[in-house]
């Protein structure tokens, strides 16, 4: 089902968000998300995320007031300021890390943004997305459980890099070493050949074969034929390594691991979120592959029921926008209906369909699910 967002707006306001409420104990909620422009799709999704967690709430004392910010930081501005001066002071949105850059002037407004980038944010910006520091938070617990502890940690030098690092310290994630790669490809395999010492082991099986071959020993055609069965020979000094990277970046490094002979059997390999993508289905030689993530068996509810209302698919910030509805709603609840400093700053928690919310000091971290990719599933690890 096809829909023009800028008619369903009109419609929506008068039936559903009416524009001029007489009650003193009505809360406005702005929704900031690109309903026009490139990132349309984007804007409908969260708004129809919006719609269906209001229709649950079903309390008229919410009003959420959507706003084009066309994904750009002026027209994002201007937005919020109009909701201001209409009293508006809890934001859902904006959508974008960039659109983030001025909101710090309207100091007792709050914006829960759907970024996941948690460094640098204006003080009254609360990052709601996925952030880096509750996706290490579950790789430490999963490398706590599997007694990892010789992890490599290998980080792109991608804009996010400053996020990864700070993750990894107040997680306090065991890491032997931390190592920065180059994303384009003949730099990264001959990166990765050198952090897992590759022509050091490959010399090794040289070496040693040449060394059976002149030597008397029991079995030496049997020794020789599983030796030469083998690509390299040695320990690469790791039992885990975690690729702090997404789609086909990911695959270049797990190829270039495979390529200097360091697999999965050899040792565990763990990603970042990758929300449940099913091409990672079709690698099977960097299978199992574990990732943080959101509760998948509610993520699939929410799937089911947002296609059986608006025909199309949800996109991922449609799982966060539709529980922080739920999450406003529910901080509303525990402060009387009141929007004052003690709303975000308490510690609180909140279980939505994408997981448990921690809220504590204007920030909120995730607390993440972890599976693993094995042939064509996805495996719950805890």
């Amino acid at each position: 089902m096809k829909v023009d967002i800028k008619h369903f707006l009109i419609i929506i306001s008068l039936i559903v968000f009416p524009k001029i409420v007489q009650a003193n104990s009505e809360i406005k909620i702005g929704l900031l998300a690109p309903f026009s422009g490139e990132f349309q799709n984007i804007g409908e999704s969260v708004f129809s995320s919006a719609r269906i967690a209001l229709n649950k709430i079903n309390n008229d004392k919410i009003n959420i007031l959507p706003r084009d910010t066309k994904g750009d930081n002026l027209e994002t501005l201007k937005q919020v300021k109009k909701l201001y001066v209409e009293g508006v002071r809890i934001f859902i949105g904006p959508v974008f890390n960039k659109n983030l850059k001025g909101l710090e002037k309207f100091q007792d407004a709050y914006f829960l943004s759907l970024t996941n980038k948690i460094l640098n944010n204006p003080k009254n910006v609360i990052s709601s997305g996925i952030n880096a520091r509750s996706q290490f938070n579950a790789i430490k617990k999963f490398q706590e459980l599997n007694n990892f502890e010789k992890t490599l940690v290998l980080i792109p030098k991608k804009d996010y890099k400053e996020e990864i690092e700070q993750a990894i310290k107040e997680s306090k994630l065991k890491a032997k070493k931390v190592f920065y790669y180059d994303t384009e490809p003949t730099k990264l395999t001959k990166q990765i050949e050198k952090i897992t010492k590759y022509q050091i082991r490959k010399q090794n099986l040289e070496d040693e074969i040449k060394r059976v071959e002149n030597s008397n020993e029991n079995n030496k055609e049997k020794k020789l034929e599983n030796l030469n069965r083998r690509d390299t020979l040695g320990n690469i000094g790791y039992d885990s390594v975690v690729i702090a990277d997404f789609d086909e970046s990911l695959k270049s490094v797990t190829t270039s691991l495979l390529y200097t002979d360091v697999s999965p059997k050899k040792i565990s390999f763990i990603s970042l979120n990758q929300w449940f993508d099913e091409t990672l289905f079709k690698e099977s030689a960097s299978q199992p592959i574990s990732f943080p993530s959101v509760n998948k068996e509610n993520f699939e509810i929410f799937k089911k029921q947002y296609k059986e209302l608006y025909d199309n698919d949800p996109n991922q910030l449609s799982l966060i926008t539709y529980d922080l509805v739920g999450l406003v709603y529910y901080l509303l609840l525990q402060n009387d209906f009141e929007i004052n400093n003690n709303i975000f700053k308490k510690e609180n928690k909140f279980k939505g369909m994408s997981g448990i919310f921690q809220i504590k000091n204007q920030k909120i971290n995730h607390e993440l699910n972890f599976y693993s990719v094995d042939k064509d599933s996805f495996i719950e690890i805890f």
